[in-house]
């Protein structure tokens, strides 16, 4: 009888190997879910025009410097000549 306990033994170890192979072949063939909730994206809107609006206070201002910069002119051309 002393073949008895080890045979026992490994039989366990056994039945638990093929137990947990079969836990893992099971969790393997399953499709991967989707999740609930999608990220956020960001909106390219916003970042557009978070870039636009500096730019175009500065066009705005070139243009009245340079506007300034005609009348100017005209105002010297006026009294020279």
């Amino acid at each position: 009888m002393p073949l008895s306990a080890p045979c026992t033994a490994m039989r366990r170890i056994v039945a638990t190997t093929l137990a947990c192979a079969l836990a893992l072949a099971c969790v393997a063939c399953t499709p991967p879910q989707e999740p609930a909730d999608k990220p956020v994206e960001p909106s390219a809107t916003q970042l557009r025009n978070a870039i636009r609006e500096p730019l175009d206070a500065t066009r705005d201002t070139q243009k009245t410097v340079e506007d300034a910069a005609a009348q100017q002119r005209q105002a010297i051309e006026a009294a020279s000549g």
